[in-house]
């Protein structure tokens, strides 16, 4: 910005008073980013160590590197704090699910755009095509299905595959109806996800 403002030395006052308005609405943007990441530190540095593992935090503390916001790193930890009350016996397995998905780029566009798709609404159509391609995706890397699969076996699996694959979607309407869309495309592949886990009638 300092070499914006060196540019505006000899500006007229009109571009003078825009080029400023610009300027300060570029710091804003860029002092939020900061602010709400500080914040996450914050919150990585202590609740978060008391409820989950070093590994676990080393995942969360990269995730704003990689594109994920604030929110997006909140979200994250929620599920993992669920998925190791509900799953403790595959939490590491979910763990080294994460860090493979983060190490693929086109993985991560994806899981980018499924959480940027909670801001549509649930009948567009981009979210038929979205799915489509998270499916395809999972198809040709079912491990990353992991804990879905890890639950068939269990007597209360679909109970608890419910609770997680549900987090996250009491005020996304749009999640709820991507994760119904994905999850029917895995069933008609046979890949991962049984009608029994996730319900044949939805």
């Amino acid at each position: 910005c300092s070499s914006d403002l060196r540019h505006l030395l000899d500006a007229d006052p009109c571009r003078f008073a825009a080029a400023l308005v610009d300027i300060e609405r570029r710091l804003t943007d860029k002092i939020e980013e900061l602010i709400a990441r500080r914040d996450t530190l914050h919150r990585l540095a202590t609740g978060d160590r008391v409820l989950l593992p070093d590994r676990a935090c080393a995942l969360l503390e990269r995730m704003p590197g990689i594109g994920f916001t604030a929110d997006d790193v909140s979200l994250a930890r929620e599920g993992m704090v669920l998925v190791r009350a509900l799953v403790p016996e595959g939490f590491d397995d979910y763990l080294a699910q994460i860090e493979h998905g983060l190490d693929d780029p086109r993985y991560v566009a994806l899981l980018l755009r499924c959480w940027r798709a909670r801001e549509w609404e649930p009948d567009d159509p981009r979210l038929d095509v979205l799915a489509t391609a998270m499916a395809d995706y999972l198809v040709t890397d079912p491990s990353l299905l992991a804990i879905p699969t890890g639950l068939q076996a269990r007597g209360d699996g679909a109970t608890r595959y419910e609770l997680l694959s549900r987090h996250g979607e009491e005020q996304a309407p749009a999640s709820a109806r991507l994760t119904a869309l994905i999850e029917a495309r895995l069933r008609s592949a046979r890949v991962g996800i049984t009608d029994e886990l996730t319900g044949a009638d939805r």
